[in-house]
């Protein structure tokens, strides 16, 4: 898995790093998503699919 961002494009909802903590995290001035691992490792795949998915601003791609 490899994912992709458009951190333009975030509205700094925040709900991505309520369920991956591990692969991102937001900037402290404004919010905005920071990708802290690419390539999770597989443990990761499922929470990292579900962020994507409930992100407001769909800035989140997920590469097989």
């Amino acid at each position: 898995m490899k994912i992709t961002l458009d951190a333009d494009k975030c509205c700094a909802a925040g709900q991505c790093v309520l369920i991956a903590p591990d692969v991102f995290d937001q900037r402290d001035e404004d919010g905005v998503v920071v990708l802290l691992d690419a390539e999770p490792p597989a443990g990761q795949h499922e929470a990292v699919r579900e962020a994507a998915a409930i992100c407001p601003a769909a800035v989140i791609e997920v590469h097989a």
